[in-house]
């Protein structure tokens, strides 16, 4: 069976933690790095399906750039704001789906979209 990896990055170190929690009991590794240039380099080197990336941390253009150079992974963006234009921003960038840091659960959801997806294509 396929190894299957996250790349997290978080502003907020408990929110990070959290949804690391949530994530591990549905993937193989979840690693969680401290910048944008940080997810690139692990998830070529983990090769991981999912990147969850903090808009407070990470810009539009960090956001675009990996998902030019990894069409394969997708990407989901959190935000503490719930503002349509930034996330509209983020989805034109190249996320998949965009939500709050805190909303743990749908983005579990789509994560595990991705994974169920990415299996059936391998």
């Amino acid at each position: 069976m396929p190894t299957k990896n996250v790349v997290l990055l978080q502003a907020n170190s408990r929110l990070a933690e959290s949804l690391n929690s949530a994530l591990s009991d549905r993937f193989t590794k979840v690693h969680i790095v401290g910048n944008a240039s940080e997810v690139s380099s692990s998830i070529a080197w983990k090769r991981a399906e999912v990147a969850i990336i903090d808009l407070e941390v990470a810009s539009f253009a960090d956001v675009q750039k990996i998902a030019s150079e990894f069409p394969r992974s997708r990407i989901i963006c959190t935000h503490r704001l719930a503002d349509d234009e930034m996330w509209t921003a983020a989805l034109n960038a190249g996320a998949a789906d965009v939500y709050r840091p805190t909303e743990t659960a749908a983005i579990v959801h789509a994560a595990l979209v991705n994974k169920s997806a990415l299996s059936a294509v391998a």
